[in-house]
């Protein structure tokens, strides 16, 4: 069986995409202060790595205020999962591939 490498997604090579995309594949949603904590980055790094999945339309951002605080949670979009399926799916044909 041939390995599909079209569905392995760019956006996905990068570590902290990947961990933030699995997290949002198993929670409903998931704030900001919670991803920085749980993954153990920077602001800005969370920051920057949101916004670059952001602008492939794979995670839908939600702001409101908790009291006067400002409060955003993230929210894998439905095409965010079906890329990040086919990126694990991808993934795990080639692993069976190099079975020997």
């Amino acid at each position: 069986m041939k390995v599909d490498f079209s569905k392995l997604d760019k956006a996905f090579e990068n570590r902290v995409r990947l961990q933030i995309m699995s997290v949002l594949m198993v929670n409903e949603n998931y704030d900001f202060t919670s991803l920085k904590e749980l993954l153990d980055i920077t602001d800005g790094n969370l920051a920057s790595n949101l916004k670059a999945l952001e602008k492939e339309e794979y995670i839908i951002i939600h702001k409101s205020f908790v009291g006067r605080k400002p409060n955003t949670n993230y929210q894998a979009s439905l095409k965010g999962k079906k890329a990040f399926q086919d990126h694990l799916n991808a993934l795990e044909q080639l692993i069976k591939q190099q079975k020997i």
